[in-house]
């Protein structure tokens, strides 16, 4: 994997937001074998400028009024070329620049005869332009920066990149991009374009209109698991031949072909209050229910860890107990949040299971409950259960009642996994301490 910083456009790089890629990247352990900051290869991106100029295929342009680097319309048509720059010759060229006047490098693009620039896109299928058609797009910048045009295809060329895979947004520059690769005789990569993610009204996502809605470590910090986001990523504008949805990273690394890309642009739905596409959280969910859960435990771990709370018991028992009760959760920031009394004995009552501990005589026999379990020596779901059914037997109320009252006590909810594997997940000891303090 090459990872290519972009990072020629001085005004919006800073290294706050390079910082966020590498975070990104790292958190997704989408590790790189090679690294490179475009800032750092000017001299190469120059030199194709200049081989180009060299070559007749580019000229200077000296009219500073749109000289840098977004053409704007005149009149009624598109705005194409200075005709007047174009037929400048080599000597007033270079005799005006050796004076200091600021210019412009521009590709010529051919225009009489004009012919078709063709190519067939991986996504979008064959594409053509006529040369006439395309304006005589910047490659070197007044400053001295290149454009993107040229950066992105001087690398190209440099770091022999076999495929070319970008947003839709760049279907049209691809015309371009393949008139530098021709004038600087350098072999065409593939070429494949992705459809563009969209927010719910239809604009597409910005970093500067929709903020964290568009950062990676925004699902990072709400408790996404990597490969669940990966998923939800790999989703948007792709789908494997039999429709799957829930997937490892091994299965769509399996199932992935160009051939499966959408040409239809991808929403991703939030709202002003929740930044998080409720798809990206059910996937999440599926993803934590059903991942080896030696594996989860660790992520766990480290989750509790930063919420100031800590595992009860040893390593096998920490498994057993987030085996048990991640079947409710969506995110890993649930464990320390709804399971927080399986890991601290300071949780809160929700108003609901407070009804349950409230039922008529339910206190008094968790208590006794606490007692008989006390006496045992043995501590399993099955002869909590059976401690629990005889005493309910014993003072004539139905089991139910003394069930939903534990569960209330032991983690505060009135809902949860099997109520007797609850017992066991809290430990013997907090289990009748708790009971009791009730």
């Amino acid at each position: 994997m090459v990872l290519r910083i972009d990072d020629t456009d001085v005004d919006r790089n800073t290294e706050a937001s390079l910082q966020s890629i590498y975070d990104g990247l790292n958190w997704l352990a989408l590790k790189w074998d090679e690294l490179y900051r475009q800032s750092e290869r000017l001299e190469l991106h120059r030199q194709l400028a200049f081989r180009l100029l060299e070559n007749g295929l580019a000229y200077r342009d000296f009219t500073p009024a749109i000289a840098d680097p977004e053409e704007k319309a005149h009149g009624d048509g598109p705005w194409l070329c200075h005709p007047e720059m174009r037929a400048l010759s080599k000597e007033e060229s270079d005799r005006r620049a050796a004076a200091g006047e600021p210019f412009v490098i521009r590709y010529r693009v051919c225009r009489e005869p004009a012919y078709e620039v063709n190519f067939t896109d991986e996504v979008y299928g064959p594409q053509t332009k006529l040369t006439a058609d395309i304006e005589d797009f910047a490659l070197l910048r007044s400053n001295g920066m290149p454009t993107y045009h040229l950066a992105s295809c001087a690398d190209d060329i440099d770091l022999k990149i076999s495929h070319v895979i970008r947003g839709q947004d760049h279907l049209s520059n691809t015309f371009k991009h393949i008139l530098i690769f021709q004038g600087a005789q350098a072999p065409l990569p593939r070429f494949a374009h992705l459809p563009l993610l969209i927010a719910p009204d239809g604009s597409k996502l910005s970093k500067r209109k929709h903020g964290p809605v568009v950062s990676v470590t925004t699902y990072r910090d709400y408790g996404f698991l990597p490969i669940a986001y990966i998923n939800f990523l790999c989703l948007l504008g792709w789908s494997p031949k039999d429709n799957r949805e829930h997937m490892t990273l091994y299965e769509l690394m399996n199932a992935f072909s160009l051939e499966g890309v959408h040409r239809s642009n991808a929403v991703v739905n939030f709202s002003e209050t929740d930044p998080i596409d409720p798809k990206a959280l059910w996937l999440n969910s599926q993803h934590l229910r059903t991942m080896p859960v030696n594996a989860l435990a660790p992520l766990v771990k480290k989750t509790l860890e930063e919420h100031g709370l800590a595992p009860y018991g040893d390593e096998a028992f920490f498994e057993h107990v987030v085996d048990t009760i991640r079947t409710r959760f969506s995110t890993l920031l649930d464990f320390a949040s709804k399971g927080r009394a399986y890991f601290s004995d300071d949780y809160p009552i929700e108003p609901q299971a407070l009804e349950k501990l409230n039922a008529p005589g339910a206190r008094e026999l968790l208590h006794e409950l606490a007692d008989r379990i006390a006496s045992r020596a043995e501590f399993t779901e099955a002869s909590v259960e059976a401690d629990l059914r005889k005493l309910a037997e014993e003072r004539g109320v139905k089991a139910g009642v003394l069930i939903n009252a534990s569960r209330a006590a032991l983690t505060g909810q009135p809902v949860g996994p099997s109520a007797f594997a609850v017992f066991v997940c809290i430990g013997r000891e907090r289990v009748i301490e708790r009971l009791r303090k009730v």
